[in-house]
């Protein structure tokens, strides 16, 4: 099917209004083509970018999650470490204007504290600039893990519960899911995982309560806007109940 075609048949359908994307897959596909991983990666934010751009385009769905760097990921060597951070950061330079331009809110939920300065400095200017658009809001998750997420949500509470005296019959999800990073986005609809591994990796832990979860073998730098479609054909084709009958 071509391209505008399946375009056409997914809009005529319910869509989701959050989707997480777990890019994985770039140092695979660098090693099967002898290349440095590093390599991998630039290829990798290049298939983010043509993502980014398509789904804000075509008005696909309004909030959009990219697993870009796990807390884990501290374990890999140090010069792909700060390669990834290097890509970040001309990313979020050189498309500043772009994404101004589109109407994409940009949102960058993790620990900030372990970036290097130039990087955070690229954050906060681009999170300022998009503040005021209603488009697409894109939220990167960097060095972000779903454990650290409900633990600094838990920590804010009880600073908050001694301050402004509430107890903890009065604690429920509502509440606490402000407390999050991602207190600002709805629940995730449908996560992606490129690479063809089956496991959400702590990403999203709270929000993925509910998601349609849709797994891949193609690699990330690999993934068109044509997998993108088939992957939200695959949820228009689900049946959601939410724990109910139907």
């Amino acid at each position: 099917m071509q391209l505008d075609a399946l375009l056409a048949e997914i809009k005529d359908g319910v869509l989701p209004v959050h989707v997480g994307i777990i890019m994985d897959g770039n140092g695979r596909w660098a090693k099967s083509r002898g290349l440095p991983r590093l390599e991998g990666h630039r290829q990798g934010a290049l298939a983010a970018e043509r993502i980014v751009r398509f789904v804000a385009k075509e008005n696909l769905f309004p909030y959009l999650t990219l697993f870009a760097f796990s807390t884990e990921n501290w374990s890999r060597p140090k010069a792909e470490v700060e390669g990834i951070f290097r890509l970040l950061e001309e990313f979020l330079r050189e498309k500043a204007d772009e994404l101004v331009e589109s109407g994409v809110k940009l949102l960058v939920i993790g620990d900030h504290s372990r970036l290097p300065d130039g990087l955070r400095e690229a954050i906060r200017e681009l999170e300022e600039r998009t503040s005021r658009n209603r488009g697409l809001t894109l939220a990167i998750a960097l060095n972000f893990g779903g454990k650290w997420a409900i633990l600094r949500a838990v920590r804010d509470l009880l600073r908050a519960a001694r301050s402004v005296a509430f107890g903890p019959e009065e604690v429920r999800e509502e509440l606490f899911r402000a407390y999050l990073p991602t207190g600002e986005l709805p629940d995730m609809d449908l996560l992606i995982r490129t690479g063809g591994r089956l496991r959400v990796s702590n990403f999203l832990l709270w929000e993925l309560a509910y998601a349609e979860l849709y797994f891949t073998d193609t690699l990330w730098p690999d993934f068109t806007e044509e997998d993108l479609l088939l992957a939200l054909k695959d949820f228009q084709g689900r049946e959601r109940s939410f724990g109910g009958v139907r």
